[in-house]
């Protein structure tokens, strides 16, 4: 086996020799013999170990073991507790998401702090049948069939090209010690069901199972390969991304017959599951929206826009007389000026001496109603807002600048007109929003 991993290693990650290496290192079978692998192979690698705190005695014994393996090996270990059920309680998670949260959160934050290259993980061929067995039970599409990735970023995964009979092997072979994790022979978790009751049968009916797996997921790679580019060059002719949004243009999409594929393969990264809904959503009515955990996916016209879920800004901002910029919500500078020069939407010039200070940064409210500039009337916001043809968005995402809660400004969009320089003006102030 150890010829075998250094033929891959140099196949497909000859970038690692001479780079800085992190190992996950639980203690089990899988990532002892990774890291023996490693330090056999003359891979910079050094060592982490996470300790959930979920097994009690157990937990802590793991640690012992992995600190005393690691000293004989002369291997730099990092170990982190964690208090993993009260984080999950604190934020609605089950433990596995948890526990893997946690995980990730903390290697990262080493490889930052200690100038590390990539983190390597010990996941095998056997693991990869398990999760691509685990997301066919489940509404996947077809990403989530294409196993685990050989590598994500700078996570990778050496072992893949492996299966659990031959890491068992080499262990026994060159006198490798491990821990087992008592969870492992439990059948609480869908992962372990599989292991114990799924795939022996599998296996049982194709020897080659594991073979045959491998040249299935290359060929869904393939296919999923496919799917990219073709998703690429819709998204193009498609979907217009501004100001951190993406707008999907509902009429050049609806004339693909299998729209909901592309819809899938835009939508999927940002959360959204629930594909019943997105369906439903393409001919709902304007407003109508749904959320993933950290995105929110609007109807509005003939657009599906999906952005990012912020919390509604409801305090207000104040701005005295002599104060010469402002940095938040957003970026203004005030200038007193002898002339006007040419009047922009980022720019305007107010007669000075009709505002009343403190000045006010706030949101809309109903009620709100302007004098927009060079027009006669006054307009309530929200009939501005629809002519101006404000999304949704748009309206949620616009600050005013007002004056005795009178509007001063829509910023960057129209001035109010009872502020204007007219020939009785004595005081110019300029106020510009700064990109």
């Amino acid at each position: 086996m150890l010829q075998k991993f250094q033929n891959h290693i140099s196949a497909n990650f000859p970038f690692l020799q001479g780079r800085k290496l992190l190992l996950a290192t639980s203690g089990g079978i899988d990532s002892m013999v990774l890291l023996h692998l490693c330090q056999q192979s003359g891979l910079d690698v050094r060592a982490a170990h996470c300790n959930f705190q979920l097994r009690g005695e157990e937990s802590d014994a793991d640690e012992a073991f992995v600190k005393s393996e690691c000293e004989k090996l002369g291997v730099l270990l990092f170990v982190a507790h964690f208090d993993t059920k009260k984080f999950s309680e604190e934020h609605k998670l089950s433990i596995q998401v948890t526990a893997r949260t946690l995980r990730y959160d903390w290697f990262q934050t080493l490889l930052i702090n200690n100038d590390y290259d990539y983190i390597l993980t010990a996941h095998h061929l056997d693991d990869s049948l398990e999760t691509f067995l685990i997301n066919f039970t489940r509404a996947s599409g077809l990403d989530g069939l294409t196993g685990i990735p050989k590598q994500n970023g700078y996570i990778i995964r050496p072992l893949l090209a492996f299966s659990r009979n031959e890491i068992e092997d080499f262990a026994h072979k060159n006198n490798i010690k491990w821990r087992e994790d008592s969870s492992n022979a439990s059948d609480k978790y869908l992962r372990n069901k599989l292991r114990h009751d799924v795939i022996p049968i599998l296996k049982e009916l194709n020897p080659s199972l594991l073979s045959s797996f491998e040249s299935t997921i290359s060929n869904l790679q393939q296919a999923q390969t496919m799917v990219d580019d073709a998703s690429r060059i819709v998204y193009r002719k498609v979907v217009s991304d501004i100001n951190f949004q993406k707008r999907i243009n509902l009429p050049e999409l609806m004339q693909l017959p299998n729209y909901q594929a592309y819809l899938y393969q835009w939508l999927e990264p940002f959360g959204f599951s629930d594909w019943p809904s997105v369906n439903e959503l393409v001919h709902a009515q304007s407003g109508k929206q749904i959320h993933s955990q950290k995105h929110t996916l609007l109807k509005d016209r003939e657009e599906l826009i999906v952005f990012e879920r912020k919390v509604q800004e409801t305090e207000s901002f104040l701005i005295e007389k002599d104060q010469k910029d402002v940095k938040f919500p957003l970026k203004l500078s005030f200038c007193n000026v002898d002339d006007i020069s040419v009047q922009t939407t980022n720019t305007i010039f107010v007669d000075q001496e009709k505002l009343q200070f403190p000045l006010q940064i706030r949101k809309w409210e109903e009620g709100d109603f302007l004098y927009p500039f060079g027009m006669t009337g006054k307009k309530k916001l929200g009939k501005f807002f629809k002519d101006e043809k404000f999304s949704l968005i748009d309206k949620s995402e616009a600050w005013l600048l007002c004056s005795d809660n009178q509007i001063v400004w829509v910023i960057g969009k129209r001035q109010d007109d009872r502020f204007k320089v007219t020939q009785q003006t004595t005081q110019i102030l300029q106020i510009q929003l700064q990109e």
